[in-house]
């Protein structure tokens, strides 16, 4: 089965190598891992303190561990931080955070580059985030007896892990020292194979969001826009999305605006998501003073999104349609019921969640999603409820940053 992994690995960074030319994601993919140790080393060379290692596939899963890394170094102010990620969309957007002292590629999985990894970086912890289970770098770890930690981990029935043919893979789960998940059906499911060395901390988003609404950015130009009317927000809104909410938006009634976040905020991207628009348009890019007579406003920037939810009143949520849905929690956060689409939300448990408790709708068509819109648009009293529902979701779900913790300091 090692045979055919690697086979696997070799044959995937070769389709990045041919699609590199003509595509940017594999364009960055292989020109960030350009030169990867020589850089890596040189960051390391005069380092004496010990080193914690987060990995995170991409954006997403960095955003989950940052409340963990917050409180790590918190916890061990004598620690470095190393930060790795797998896609060039994370490394892009968060090369630069504040919260880590190295931020790098995860170079591709191989036996030598894992070992060439862990000879250089010598980390005392590694922390997986959610996904990604990468053999060789698990396997050293392992093989070096350097403690390792799976955060945030989301399992269910269809995962090959617990599949007949899912040997290898279990394999990989059962490297982890510990393995912190979100919810009890991902700890039953860990039990029926053998991984006993596993806790319920739940989802440290929630903990993120938490801060985040403690303390927001505030756009006074954005609140301006507002003014006395209600906002919906489309967040993360891909062009699959926008085929289903366009009718809404564009026979909506005076007193409602509109405030589109697309998920890709290149050129080509945006014109995509903003085609059949009939309103007054306006990107926030080419201009932070909004024009008066704006009805929707693009917001073609990055970082600003999980704060502009204050202002909303409520909310679409991109990416159920295709890519898969995307964050809920920071809309959520701040009162706001949540419309989505209806594909692959076992993926996501806090969506059939709050549908359950009444503060999110899926929505299949066009039709499904201009009737609870309306709703939610017309009747107060219905929209104060499902918001006030969101907000006493996201107070019982915090903690899962303070379990981790707590482990890890008793250990």
């Amino acid at each position: 089965m090692i045979f055919l992994y690697n086979l696997g690995i070799r044959f995937y960074y070769f389709l990045i190598r041919i699609a590199s030319p003509f595509n940017v994601k594999a364009k960055n993919f292989l020109a960030g891992r350009k030169g990867l140790f020589i850089a890596l080393k040189h960051a390391l060379i005069q380092n004496t303190s010990p080193i914690a290692w987060f990995h995170a596939a991409s954006l997403g899963e960095f955003e989950q561990g940052l409340p963990v890394m917050e409180a790590y170094r918190k916890a061990f102010p004598s620690h470095k931080i190393l930060v790795t990620f797998f896609s060039p969309s994370g490394y892009e957007q968060r090369k630069q955070h504040p919260i880590a002292d190295f931020i790098f590629y995860l170079p591709i999985d191989t036996r030598s580059h894992a070992k060439r990894f862990f000879d250089v970086v010598n980390p005392t912890k590694v922390f997986f985030i959610k996904y990604e289970y990468w053999f060789h770098y698990l396997n050293e770890a392992n093989q070096r007896s350097i403690p390792l930690y799976s955060i945030s981990a989301l399992f269910t029935a269809n995962h090959i892990f617990f599949k007949p043919y899912g040997s290898f893979h279990r394999k990989m789960l059962a490297f982890f020292n510990h393995t912190f998940v979100q919810n009890e059906s991902s700890l039953e499911l860990l039990k029926t194979i053998g991984i006993e060395a596993a806790s319920i901390s739940g989802d440290t988003r929630f903990d993120r969001v938490i801060k985040t609404i403690a303390k927001p950015e505030t756009y006074p130009s954005i609140q301006k826009f507002k003014g006395n009317d209600q906002l919906m927000i489309i967040g993360s809104a891909w062009p699959s999305d926008m085929q289903v909410i366009l009718e809404f938006i564009n026979t909506s009634a005076s007193g409602l605006k509109f405030i589109i976040a697309p998920h890709m905020i290149d050129e080509a991207s945006v014109r995509k998501v903003t085609t059949g628009l009939t309103k007054s348009v306006h990107r926030y890019s080419s201009n932070e003073i909004i024009p008066e007579a704006t009805e929707v406003l693009i917001l073609d920037t990055m970082n600003m999104l999980s704060s502009v939810y204050q202002y909303g009143s409520f909310a679409f949520i991109g990416g159920a349609f295709g890519d898969g849905l995307h964050n809920i929690l920071e809309a959520v956060a701040f009162g706001l019921p949540v419309v989505f689409g209806n594909k692959g939300l076992e993926k996501f448990p806090e969506s059939i969640e709050l549908q359950k408790l009444g503060g999110a709708f899926s929505v299949a068509s066009m039709a499904n999603a201009s009737e609870i819109l309306k709703k939610l648009n017309k009747d107060n009293t219905f929209r104060s409820k499902t918001s006030h529902i969101c907000k006493q979701y996201i107070q019982e779900h915090a903690g899962a940053t303070e379990h981790i913790l707590d482990y890890l300091k008793n250990e």
